[in-house]
């Protein structure tokens, strides 16, 4: 889960954040009090753009998992601090990239 009290720089990015890891999440409640506090900061159109934007990116993501893409030699190497600290490693498809390093 995403700190969303840290301060992002984008204008309402606290509830923008909020959604997307509500999104992402199993918790009905907490989708729906994301969703009700986008609508109160931006608006109904920004509910249907920010959930196009994190659905996008969860299926970018299915895609690139299915066909089992790594990430190539360079991009894994710039990248392995960061995903070591965000504990990316840990997910199955990490795999992909491991081989390929």
């Amino acid at each position: 889960m995403i700190d969303a009290s840290v301060e992002s720089g984008v204008e309402n990015g606290d509830v923008l954040i909020a959604l997307a890891d509500a999104m992402t999440g199993d918790d009905a409640a907490a989708l729906a009090l994301a969703r009700d506090a986008l609508i109160e900061s931006m608006g109904t159109d920004a509910v249907v753009e920010a959930v196009g934007v994190v659905s996008n990116f969860e299926r970018m993501v299915r895609i690139a998992d299915g066909t089992g893409i790594p990430l190539d030699g360079f991009l894994a190497g710039a990248t392995q601090e960061l995903r070591e600290e965000l504990g990316l490693n840990a997910f199955a498809a990490a795999a992909y990239t491991k081989d390929a390093l």
